[in-house]
């Protein structure tokens, strides 16, 4: 690559190894048809998403090793400094410019942390900071991209578009230096944004021809939906209506009202035979038990099935509704409404489900998504007039405690003293550790949140150490 560059300088983040085979992050720098040198990373990250497989872990200490020292093939190379190494040395030594490549993965607001941490160094060093981030989606992943300048007194003089590929020029060269400053999107569209990008990614790079969705007229189904169509074109998106006995009319027309304002098909199947057959196979067995949450499930599985079986014979991914809300309960059935291979909303709290929702129905300037689907009490509809709420605390309740148990790891004294009911705050503790093994075995989906549930999820055992999952 270094033989093809002329007229600008380079940096190219690559895999490099050394004599021993030893792997490092590292980046080139060339000019002239030449490498003028290579740094190697010094300080490499060991935390969430760095400990995976893909781009992000193979870049953190899961697979590299950390460079002893900084070394340089050229004295040209100094005058670019590594934003992510020993910054103020580099400072000293004559650099004139901080370089940043990064591969950074999103979570909601992300964009500012990373400002403020680069306005740190720019203030400290006196030198300006180009900050470049990857973008693209890489299974749970996304990198948001969102790349900077900013100058010597931290302030950004340059922003790319976050979650696009942009060239951004520069000019550093004078007072009036600068470059355009792409707008801050409101925290809705950052995450909606993020949902397309990733579920663009994971059909794209899994080569997945399209997409089939379970419209069941509810919210989660209908954004997800919205995500798809956007993501893969109305082309590359089949909704499929699976009424059972207990699904109201209105929920099949908001399902077609949503698949025509989309554009894309919808196919009706209803699981009323197959609900039917399986109860009057069942009954000898379930003689003098009531009713209860078995024939609701069996409801859920019976349409997985049917969307797996579509999906076999077309090739097209399922993706599923579930949201971060359900998953964190358990309020899901395994091998029902979890069946599927990607999971758009699964770090998407219920409340954040409807703020997005509704911010996309005004950024098109039309109910997109049926008025009536934002305003109905959510329902799973396996029963004759079931309410979420008959299982769950309202969302506006349960969302604020999840938020708090779940990606803070707040302890239940800390939840209490924030002014939730005790009994209310161990019920919902309770759920959430015993559905882990239901998360276990949900299929990956986009990371929102700064934890998500699964592999983000790291608990403090009762000696307030970190343990692995379980509390």
């Amino acid at each position: 690559m270094a033989g093809s560059v002329r007229g600008i300088t380079a940096v190219v983040g690559f895999a490099d190894r050394d004599a021993k085979g030893r792997a490092y992050n590292a980046a080139g720098i060339a000019a002239g048809g030449r490498a003028l040198g290579v740094y190697r990373k010094m300080h490499l990250p060991n935390y969430g998403s760095s400990t995976r497989s893909g781009i992000s872990g193979a870049a953190g200490s899961r697979w590299c090793s950390p460079s002893g020292r900084l070394e340089w093939e050229s004295p040209c190379a100094r005058t670019y400094g590594c934003a992510g190494g020993p910054v103020a040395r580099l400072a000293k030594e004559g650099a004139s410019l901080l370089l940043n490549i990064s591969a950074s993965p999103y979570h909601a607001g992300k964009w500012e942390e990373r400002r403020e941490l680069l306005a740190g160094h720019a203030r400290r060093t006196g030198l300006p900071v180009a900050y470049c981030n990857l973008v693209g989606g890489q299974d749970e992943l996304v990198f948001d991209g969102g790349s900077m300048v900013l100058s010597p007194d931290g302030k950004v003089i340059a922003r790319a578009a976050m979650f696009s590929e942009e060239l951004l020029l520069c000019d550093l060269g004078g007072p009036s230096g600068g470059g355009p400053v792409a707008p801050v999107l409101p925290l809705e569209e950052e995450i909606f944004r993020a949902l397309v990008l990733g579920t663009r990614d994971y059909v794209g790079k899994n080569r997945f021809p399209g997409a089939i969705i379970g419209l069941s007229g509810g919210i989660d189904s209908s954004l997800v939906a919205v995500v798809a169509a956007e993501a893969l074109g109305p082309s590359g998106v089949m909704g499929v209506t699976l009424s059972s006995p207990y699904t109201s009319r209105e929920s099949v027309e908001d399902a077609h009202a949503l698949a025509g304002n989309l554009g894309i098909r919808c196919l009706d199947l209803s699981i009323d035979d197959a609900f039917g057959a399986l109860q009057r196979t069942l009954a000898p067995t379930f003689a003098g038990r009531a009713q209860d949450a078995t024939e609701e499930n069996l409801q859920a599985r019976i349409r997985g099935t049917i969307l797996m079986a579509l999906s076999n014979k077309f090739g097209e991914v399922v993706l599923t509704t579930g949201n971060k809300s359900e998953m964190s309960v358990g309020y899901a059935t395994l091998y029902g409404d979890m069946a599927g291979g990607f999971a758009v909303i699964k770090d998407v709290f219920k409340t954040m489900v409807y703020r997005v929702s509704r911010w996309y129905n005004e950024s098109r300037g039309r109910d997109v998504i049926p008025d009536r689907v934002l305003e109905k009490p959510p329902s799973a509809e396996l029963a004759p007039g079931q309410k979420d709420s008959d299982s769950l605390p309202e969302y506006e309740i349960l969302d604020p405690i999840l938020k708090m148990y779940v990606e803070e790891d707040c302890s239940v004294p800390e939840m209490v003293a924030a002014g939730h009911p005790e009994s209310l705050v161990r019920r919902v503790v309770s759920m959430v550790d015993r559905s882990e093994y239901k998360r276990r075995q949900a299929p990956p989906g986009v990371k929102i949140t700064p934890r998500a549930l699964g592999k983000d999820r790291r608990c403090r055992s009762p000696t307030g150490r970190t343990g692995d999952y379980f509390r």
